[in-house]
This record gives structure tokens, sequence and C-alpha cells, in this order.
């Protein structure tokens, strides 16, 4: 499992980050992406977990069902509570444990470096 990741650089909420793709189907990891404003490297993993979620509620159509009321703030549609098949997430906050995770698991950790530095970590 070790370098069984790759660092790509990418944009995130319109600014230069890393993301980690896996390399191979024995990662333990779909995807994982610094965001360098909050300094957080996310982790989607491959464990499913079941969580609600508030969904737009939909008609016979498919269509979303207006509210006959509106109130200020609310959203113009009814929602429902649904149960939803999601990956496991985990996020990282300490510049330390995120520099070990990416020399871990990728192949070219050194893609990272500009991201992880004290400047900008």
């Amino acid at each position: 499992m070790q370098n069984s990741m790759m660092v790509i650089k990418s944009d995130w909420n319109g600014q230069p980050t890393f993301k980690m793709i896996p390399l191979s189907k024995d990662c333990p990891y779909l995807e994982a992406i610094y965001d360098s404003q909050s300094k957080v490297l996310a982790l989607i993993g491959l464990t499913r977990k079941n969580v609600f979620h508030m969904m737009p509620k939909l008609d016979d159509n498919g269509d979303v069902v207006p509210r006959k009321t509106r109130t200020e703030g609310a959203k113009a549609h009814k929602e429902e509570r649904r149960t939803i098949e999601t990956f496991q997430e985990y996020y990282l906050t300490d510049v330390d444990d995120i520099k070990a995770f990416v020399n871990h698991f990728a192949n070219n950790a050194y893609a990272a470096a500009d991201f992880l530095t004290p400047a900008t970590a």
C-alpha cells in the first residue's frame, strides 16, 4: 500500500492546491485533497457507511416539490430525510500528520512540498 497514490496539481475553491489519486486497486483511499485555505487534507476512504441527509422532496414526475408558503431564509422547496450510502471521510489538520501521510502514500511526495512549507502551511 505504500506509494499507492500520486500527487497531482489542482484547484480548490479558486486556489491552487494538490490532490492525491489512487494508483492501484489495493489503495485504501479513493481521493485526497488539500484545502490550502484551511490547511486541511481531506481523505475519502473505501469504507462505506449509511448517513442521513436532507434531500429535496420529489413528486411522482421526479420534479422538486415547491413550498406553498415562503419564509425568509427557508428553502423554496420541501425536503425529506433520506439514508444515503457514502464513503468514510477523514480530515488531517496537523501539518506533520499531513506530511507523514503524503510521504507514506504518494510515489511523488515532492510534488506536494510547495503547499506544505512553513510559508503556506
